[in-house]
């Protein structure tokens, strides 16, 4: 049996970035979209990194492509 792939949030976005660049997916889609392209068993990970970074599946894909973390100088 296949061992779920835990995915951290910057893996989720380059995973995103990559499908809008390849033209499978548009920016302003719903994050959930991202489903049809992610094994059904990783998605559990996913949505629980999602929420723990503040993001809701009907928010955009463009949100989580823009969203940059800021350091403070």
């Amino acid at each position: 049996m296949d061992t779920p792939v835990k995915y951290g949030i910057q893996l989720i976005k380059e995973e995103a970035r990559q499908l809008v660049k390849k033209g499978l997916l548009n920016r302003q889609q719903p994050i959930y979209t991202l489903y049809q392209y992610i094994p059904g068993r990783d998605w559990d990970s996913i949505e629980l990194e999602l929420e723990s970074n503040e993001f809701l599946l009907r928010d955009r894909i463009i949100d989580l492509l823009s969203c940059e973390d800021w350091q403070q100088d």
